[in-house]
């Protein structure tokens, strides 16, 4: 009795927290397209959008403000997916893309690529996530003895971390007057982007988010401990593989648009798992629609705050990410397996 009903409890917890997202993510989104240089009322918009006139207000909620939106929800959830994917591989909570190197990989052969082979910017993508699987052969490769082991493959991370970033340095000194596209890339922006980019990213990030939800049933198992998880028949090493490439791939297909965005997959894994618990089934989902959220709050806030000037989404994102992240680590010390 008992049992049934802390899980009724559970579970009203957990669409409470669903439905609190949801609403959070459609106020957003009205204020999004409503909010910008050019304010305008909801009224304005929809009549402008329902209307067979091309007029200003039409073109800059359809060409400018939609697609801006879109990719957020889009990069938002990747990423939130990609680290919570990533901290169970690790079994560390402070596990994400940008920390081991993996959004490194991505980010170094997108930026070799917009430097050195400008006329191929359309291939970013795919070159993004070659870096970025690349980074994770090398950062395995480097941890491998025996066996894969989690705290050999954050330590190698780290290093490839600062390699990348050392090249990257290099790349950007050698060609100094080439990079006003390359900066706005490192410090990840959605500014100036368009149709074309959300009809990519969807693509990339629709089968990176399918596989995600595959992989529940092995992140849940490699939680329980690289012994028990074997005890239950499971090949511990090609799993941490598997996981870990899907893990690249959505985080590389967010590279590839948006550039560099630090702290999403790192912060809202662990919010996630404090709202809903540790279990994959309903973590995942939680924390890609918070994901969503969060980084649309950042892209919104980023483009309003000061009147006249753009803050890229990754700067806001570090600035606010950091001393939260500071905050959780000091509240509640350990908030693995919650």
């Amino acid at each position: 009795m008992k049992t049934s009903r802390k899980r009724k409890v559970s579970a009203l917890r957990i669409g409470t927290v669903w439905l609190i997202l949801l609403l959070a993510l459609i106020v957003l989104s009205l204020v999004a397209v409503n909010v910008g240089s050019a304010g305008y009322s909801i009224s304005q918009i929809l009549s402008a959008l329902f209307s067979p006139e091309k007029s200003t207000v039409k073109v800059v909620v359809v060409n400018l403000r939609l697609p801006r939106l879109i990719l957020a929800l889009l990069i938002g959830a990747s990423l939130s997916a990609s680290g919570a994917i990533l901290q169970s591989v690790m079994r560390n909570p402070l596990a994400d893309p940008g920390t081991i190197g993996v959004s490194a990989g991505a980010g170094t052969a997108a930026t070799t690529i917009l430097l050195l082979f400008p006329h191929m910017t359309n291939a970013v993508p795919v070159f993004a996530f070659g870096g970025a699987a690349l980074a994770c052969f090398l950062i395995y490769t480097m941890a491998w003895k025996g066996g894969v082991d989690p705290t050999r493959i954050i330590l190698s991370g780290v290093a490839i971390n600062s390699v990348l970033g050392a090249y990257n340095s290099l790349l950007q000194m050698l060609h100094s007057d080439s990079l006003e596209g390359v900066l706005a890339f490192m410090n990840g922006s959605l500014s100036g982007r368009s149709w074309s980019q959300v009809r990519i990213l969807s693509v990339y990030a629709g089968i990176g988010l399918i596989l995600a939800f595959l992989c529940i049933k092995g992140a849940n198992t490699l939680q329980l401990g690289d012994e028990m998880a074997k005890s239950l028949g499971v090949n511990v090493s090609v799993t941490r593989v598997l996981l870990s490439a899907v893990s690249a791939f959505l985080a590389a297909s967010t590279v590839s648009v948006a550039g560099m965005i630090g702290f999403v997959g790192l912060v809202v894994p662990h919010i996630s798992r404090l709202l809903v618990g540790s279990d994959y089934k309903e973590m995942l989902p939680t924390s890609m629609l918070m994901g969503a959220v969060v980084l649309l709050a950042a892209d919104t806030v980023g483009r309003t705050i000061v009147p006249g000037m753009e803050i890229p989404v990754g700067i806001v994102m570090s600035v606010t990410g950091g001393p939260f992240f500071l905050y959780m680590l000091r509240k509640r010390g350990r908030v693995y397996g919650n």
